[in-house]
């Protein structure tokens, strides 16, 4: 028996909604889902091949022990028991800094997360590394200082900009956006709207638009004070938007004031009357900007984020329509946290602060390998796959080796999982009812609560589920009374009454509510992660009210169920809010309720980026001549998810991309293997050349080198990425500019 059912592509954060065909606990089939109000019938390749995500030879059945060098199944009392002992004992002899929890829940079940976070503080530790740590912490850092809140990061008003300025962004690959492709096609043919691509080379975005500034790789920070320069020079800034919104900006206004923009157009190859040009539209239109890990992983990535939030503030162009807004939310990101309050940890090694509540990957392996009393001895894994995806695959692989306790929570036996004392079977994305807090739409508030639609296989426990039990064996869940079990079998009204009641008599049990909720609800429903999404509703603040209102819901003591009862009426998904276009300021949370432009910590980064120093800076070394692109968004990668390569048979999918003009300098033809060599390694891969490449720059696409049945396909480029090399606030890797050299590989 068939049937097709309502879920959505788990591949990308973007989550498309999709209809997948069932056939005896298969996904047999899949199509693009029309009814989906946010995604209306749009979805990739990526999307349209979940099958290879969800059934191949790599899924795991039983939990597993490492013995020796081999792995045994064992029951889920032994494993809990086992790492609940081994959890305890490495807290009470070395402390909780020695414990560290990665995770999300991959880019389409966040719930786990919320699990995962509350065992960690519960055994004393604030150690919370994840993959958005890993790209975006910088850009949150530098909202937090200049808006007031790390977790009000804005996106650009799509629906009403006429300017969007594109940097490092790639979107016709990488999506980031709602229909990424219709909407990038349908500007580039509106006479009205204006499309600007900054990148170094002609990707598939930068083909459509109307303004392409081809710069120098690693020159974006001097570009955009460049432009920053120009505007104030010209006189060209919003200063009606600057006297009434701005802060600060006597303090920044030297920097740029004396400027040489047109010798940093020269250094950054650029045509210094197209920059000016740029410049002039961007503050006289209705403009927009967005970035991504072309700055998120570039040189100065964090200062970078800062100059583009000047640019935007000295052009009016936060907080208003057609710019850079807010989004709404029904979970934020994470917490705000204030480097320079004391209170947040900051990593014991490295010394790298909490931003939005998390810890940059790239730090990880110095915080294991190193002889601190307190360094890091423990690490709970959930849904990651660090050895392959964050930078420096040597690294990881030395500093685990070191570890006391490695467990890895997956639905794969990946090359994270391999390394592990502990292994356990998690249900996948498309086995369990899950969902992704935060998706990124303005105004709407958009929500899916994906339901399973094939069963899992074996002896698996929700991710969510594994935790409550953690906990529960470490003595963290107090009692519950009878009354919160009988209530959750009654409605979710009586039981909605109970909860209350016994967090009022029970306050201690705030801390760890979703682990009572887990227990009683939870257990009810068959999904911790379902009775969750229902608890969360109903604490929402109350400015999230006020969006629920505005997209039809009624304020009163049932709302929270009422817009539960509705995400369970539309699979397809449906907007749940809408934040209020006209004050879009009220994001706005610094002490004098202006955008503080300031930030002295960086004043002599900043004023330090000059053609001088850059021109120094980026001449071409001799060993390393070639400046590599570590990671390139592709249709036919999706970082590590999809281990099963035959998704892509017959595609060309992993090679190392060059311009011909460098290929025939070194003799080196189409399709030879040659050997690409950095500082922290040496991969043997295919060469492709191709004229989308600049000449001096070189790409290897993220999310191969996985081995599947004994074999490996392509190179994992975090074989070549050093983890030092990194933003020096944030962490962030430098994945966009990393030296290396390119030789023919030598037959012996």
């Amino acid at each position: 028996m068939s049937e097709w059912k309502k879920t959505s592509c788990v591949l990308c954060a973007q989550n498309c909604g999709l209809e997948a065909l069932v056939e005896n606990n298969q996904i047999v089939k899949v199509k693009p889902d029309k009814d989906n109000p946010r995604s209306q019938g749009y979805a990739c390749r990526k999307g349209l091949n979940i099958a290879y995500y969800q059934h191949h030879s790599d899924r795991l059945t039983h939990p597993l022990k490492k013995v020796g060098n081999d792995f045994v199944p064992i029951s889920w009392d032994q494993a809990l028991a086992e790492i609940a002992e081994k959890l305890r004992s490495i807290v009470d002899e070395h402390g909780p800094r020695s414990l560290a929890f990665m995770g999300l829940g991959g880019l389409g079940g966040h719930s786990e997360a919320v699990f995962g976070l509350r065992l960690l503080r519960s055994l004393g530790s604030k150690y919370y590394y994840n993959a958005l740590a890993g790209e975006l912490t910088g850009l949150y850092w530098g909202y937090g200082r200049t808006i007031g809140r790390q977790y009000n990061f804005t996106i650009f008003d799509h629906d009403q900009t006429d300017l969007l300025l594109a940097i490092g962004w790639n979107g016709w690959m990488s999506h980031q956006m709602p229909q990424a492709r219709r909407y990038l096609d349908k500007m580039s043919k509106d006479p009205g709207k204006l499309l600007v691509v900054i990148d170094p080379r002609p990707s598939e975005t930068a083909k459509k638009a109307d303004i392409h500034l081809a710069l120098r790789p690693g020159t974006d920070a001097l570009l955009t004070r460049a432009l920053i320069a120009i505007i104030l020079q010209e006189g060209w800034q919003n200063q009606s938007y600057i006297d009434l919104h701005v802060s600060q900006f006597e303090q920044i206004h030297p920097w740029f004031k004396d400027f040489e923009a047109r010798e940093a157009c020269r250094v950054c190859e650029l045509d210094y009357d197209q920059v000016k040009e740029v410049a002039r539209l961007f503050a006289t239109r209705k403009s927009s900007l967005h970035a991504d890990l072309g700055v998120l992983m570039g040189r100065h990535s964090s200062v970078t984020t800062y100059l583009e939030i000047i640019l935007l503030a000295i052009c009016g162009r936060l907080f208003v329509p057609g710019g850079n807004v807010v989004p709404g939310y029904l979970m934020t990101m994470g917490p705000h946290t204030d480097d320079r309050n004391p209170k947040h940890w900051k990593t014991m090694s490295t010394g790298f602060p909490t931003i939005l509540g998390m810890y940059p990957p790239n730090a990880m392996p110095e915080e294991i390998d190193n002889n601190h009393p307190e360094r890091l001895r423990a690490v709970l894994i959930s849904s990651s796959n660090p050895v392959r995806s964050f930078a420096d695959t040597t690294a990881y692989e030395q500093a685990f080796s070191k570890l006391d306790l490695l467990v890895t929570i997956d639905i794969a036996m990946t090359e994270t999982a391999k390394m592990s004392d502990y292994v356990l079977p998690d249900h996948s994305l498309y086995e369990r009812w899950d969902t992704t807090y935060f998706q990124l739409n303005y105004p709407e508030i958009y929500c899916q609560m994906r339901q399973p639609i094939v069963k899992p296989e074996g002896e698996l426990l929700e991710g969510s589920e594994i935790f409550t039990r953690l906990a529960d064996i470490l003595g963290f869940i107090p009692a519950i009374p009878e009354s919160l079990y009988s209530a959750a079998k009654k409605s979710r009204i009586e039981y909605g009454q109970a909860l209350y009641a016994y967090m009022k008599s029970e306050p201690k049990a705030a801390a760890i509510m979703p682990f009572v909720v887990a227990k009683t609800l939870g257990k009810e429903m068959g999904s911790v992660n379902l009775a969750w999404m229902w608890a969360l509703l109903q604490t929402v603040p109350q400015s999230f009210k006020e969006n629920a209102v505005r997209a039809g819901f009624k304020l009163g003591l049932t709302m929270g169920d009422d817009i539960f009862q509705a995400i369970l009426d539309h699979p397809e998904g449906l907007w749940i809010g809408k934040v209020d276009p006209d004050n879009n300021f009220a994001n706005l949370k610094t002490d004098d309720n202006r955008i503080n432009l300031y930030i002295p910590e960086v004043e002599e980064w900043v004023t330090g980026i000059t053609p001088e120093y850059e021109e120094e800076q980026l001449q071409s070394e001799g060993k390393y001549p070639f400046v590599l692109l570590a990671g390139r968004h592709m249709d036919e990668n999706a970082n590590t998810l999809m281990r099963n390569p035959e998704w892509n048979r017959g595609r060309r999918a992993c090679t190392v991309a060059m311009n011909p003009e460098d290929a025939e300098r070194l003799g080196l033809n189409d399709q030879q293997i040659v050997k690409v060599t950095t500082e922290a390694g040496t991969v043997n891969i295919e060469l492709e050349t191709t004229t989308d490449t600049r000449p001096g720059m070189v790409i290897i696409p993220h999310g191969f080198g996985l081995e599947f049945n004994g074999e490996i396909y392509g190179v994992g480029v975090n074989r070549l990425t050093k983890n030092t090399n990194r933003d020096r606030i944030a962490g962030t890797p430098l994945h966009r500019y990393v030296r290396c050299q390119v030789e023919a590989v030598i037959d012996s």
